[in-house]
């Protein structure tokens, strides 16, 4: 299937390594120009090198830096179509945290994601473009851990729906996509510090209804470059959870029944 992305030009976000890095290949399958932006320039410029892409070293919480992304990205490519919202990170920010340290959080995993897409909102308009925000199963079912986290992708959640109401008269598509157990590096260097790794996924992978298995970061990038694509014309205001059921779903439907009475 012709997904229509030949020659668009994609600012993937926390593009150097895992949704966004996934997302930024498969972006790049379909003939589209890709901008990563990311903290890590070894990981970055390699993937760059790889996809014929651009990488640019950002540090996405000051907006100056979302300013030189999107001068840099004209610069390169005189137009942005479609702007991904991968950038985060679950900083484990409780209620023990302080006040401060709990805005700074939000700071961290949602500023960039308004300045950018305020900075990027007339190139959008003019192509017709869409916002991809990557959020997190955390915004629906909580962690207990992770205020600031939670509060972040919560807020993006409700900005995908206030963004896809504010962009609709000028037919600009706004859609979120929600992960819950991806085996993403962030998530394998978690596992990496338990005692017991192999248990703890095993453990996870069986609470997931769909295979029993963690989602790919594959998986979500597939997901992530249709709703970017015009093969998705008439989808706007989505929250999407690729999850393999993991969210919603009754957790008994994961269990193993023949243990039961």
């Amino acid at each position: 299937m012709d997904l229509g992305l030949t020659d668009k030009t994609i600012i993937v976000t926390g593009g150097a390594k895992g949704i966004g890095a996934a997302a930024v290949r498969s972006f790049a399958t379909e003939g589209a120009n890709v901008v990563i932006t990311g903290r890590s320039p070894a990981e970055g410029n390699a993937l760059a090198q790889e996809v014929n892409g651009l990488f640019i070293q950002a540090e996405l919480s000051e907006e100056t830096a979302c300013q030189r992304v999107v001068e840099e990205t004209l610069a390169a490519h005189s137009r942005i179509d479609v702007l991904v919202n991968n950038a985060g990170y679950n900083d484990g920010k409780n209620l023990e945290t302080a006040p401060e340290e709990f805005m700074a959080s939000v700071h961290l995993n949602l500023s960039h994601v308004y300045t950018l897409t305020h900075l990027c909102r007339e190139e959008l308009i003019r192509n017709q473009g869409a916002i991809i925000n990557v959020s997190s199963k955390v915004a629906t079912t909580g962690q207990g851990q992770t205020s600031g986290y939670a509060a972040a992708k919560g807020a993006m959640n409700a900005l995908t729906r206030e963004w896809a109401i504010a962009f609709a008269p000028h037919h600009v598509r706004v859609n979120c996509v929600l992960p819950a157990e991806c085996i993403t590096p962030q998530y394998q260097t978690w596992f990496d510090s338990l005692n017991d790794p192999d248990g703890t996924r095993t453990a996870i992978e069986e609470l997931i209804p769909l295979g029993h298995r963690m989602t790919t970061p594959e998986e979500m990038a597939d997901t992530i470059v249709f709703l970017a694509s015009p093969r998705s014309s008439h989808t706007t205001g989505q929250l999407i959870y690729v999850d393999g059921g993991y969210t919603h779903l009754d957790r008994a439907a994961s269990a193993d029944h023949s243990k039961w009475g």
